[in-house]
């Protein structure tokens, strides 16, 4: 199964689950989305890449809809 990576930028407020449960913001700034099918979008971020999530395609595609997503 090929993954897609783009480059992207969180403009806005988009939420993901952490540990736990507790909901968390992705920060504000650059970030790679990586695509699989019938998987989870990963966004990956941090200056080094240390960070990510995993969101439902339904939620990356509304955060593109709202602007807080930008593909870049």
């Amino acid at each position: 199964m090929p993954v897609t990576t783009r480059s992207a930028r969180i403009t806005g407020p988009v939420v993901y689950l952490a540990k736990g449960g507790s909901p968390c913001e992705i920060p504000l700034g650059p970030c790679l989305i990586e695509e699989a099918d019938g998987r989870p979008v990963d966004i990956v971020w941090g200056a080094q890449g240390q960070r990510s999530a995993a969101l439902a395609r339904e939620q990356v595609e509304a955060a593109k809809d709202s602007g807080h997503l930008l593909l870049l």
